[in-house]
């Protein structure tokens, strides 16, 4: 096992119940700000939001698999850059889209339906996935990691906020009105906070290793934009659903991932230092690609 691989984060059971805490706090005030017209958009125009959804749990874990097989990294970095492709789309890739002048519609529609699909998806692709390759192999049976255990986390972690979230939002609209976008920029404060404490607290584990994973987190977010763009411009979407679609797979709800690293993987320093930095540098690289989106005319609506 190489180094990066026995690094284990400084990370306390009181820490942990914390974090678990804020992203149901995150997730709420997320899902104070959905409608079920946003799961409709399903149902209204399938096409692009299946799209959308083949290329963000089909093509991007499978080629993160790929990516892996050509680079051949730490074994706790190859599975925690298989656990980033398994997670569902960050909710900031909305923001990015209209940025980009991409269709913001079909953004909030990926990112409620991905959320929710994420619940049996994520548990699933990682095990399917990290399962075919003999050295994040390793790791799962190491861990006894139970995908139903997972499954059970995350519908945890996401489904119940969403759905408290969601039924507040219809039973008290005018209230929500009101408090939605406080307590949405509280909870990712209060996130931001607790990120920025356990990064301190692990300072110099991350000063050591980001350097390794880098060149990875990289490689896989620019896969992630590629796969996300390419799927939709294949299937003939608009550029409008293309710079949609593209964002919303190279968004990743990189939150969750350490979570569930912490949950399952006992903060597993690989795991940990890939997601982490994955969730600083998609929001370097997602601005950027919608910065030059925002200067090019995106033509027509299909």
């Amino acid at each position: 096992m190489g180094e990066i691989d026995a690094v284990r984060l400084n990370f306390n059971p009181q820490s942990l119940w914390a974090l678990n805490a804020i992203i149901g706090l995150v997730m709420f005030g997320v899902a104070l700000e959905l409608r079920p017209r946003d799961f409709k958009g399903v149902l209204v125009t399938p096409r692009p939001v299946l799209i959308g959804l083949a290329a963000q749990f089909v093509l991007l874990p499978a080629f993160t698999y790929l990516l892996v097989l050509a680079i051949r990294p730490a074994p706790s970095v190859a599975l925690g850059m298989m656990l980033v492709a398994a997670c569902p789309g960050g909710n900031v890739s909305n923001f990015l889209t209209h940025h980009a002048r991409g269709n913001t519609a079909l953004s909030v529609t990926m990112t409620a339906v991905s959320t929710a699909v994420a619940i049996v998806m994520t548990p699933l692709n990682l095990a399917l996935w990290a399962g075919l390759y003999e050295p994040t192999a390793a790791i799962l049976k190491a861990v006894a990691l139970d995908p139903l255990d997972m499954l059970l986390a995350v519908a945890l972690l996401l489904g119940l906020p969403m759905a408290a979230g969601m039924l507040i939002g219809h039973r008290f609209p005018r209230l929500v009105a009101r408090v939605q976008r406080p307590v949405r920029a509280a909870s990712l404060v209060i996130f931001g906070l607790f990120v920025v404490g356990a990064l301190a607290a692990n300072w110099r584990h991350f000063v050591d290793w980001v350097g390794v994973v880098v060149i990875a987190v990289f490689l896989h977010n620019a896969l992630a934009i590629a796969s996300g763009w390419g799927a939709a411009r294949a299937a003939g979407l608009s550029e409008r659903d293309r710079r949609a679609v593209a964002i919303e797979v190279g968004i990743q709800n990189s939150a969750l991932g350490l979570i569930l690293i912490f949950n399952f993987f006992g903060g597993l320093g690989g795991m940990a230092i890939v997601t982490a930095w994955w969730g600083i540098w998609h929001l370097v690289s997602g601005l950027t690609v919608a910065s030059w989106w925002s200067r090019r005319d995106p033509g027509p609506a299909a």
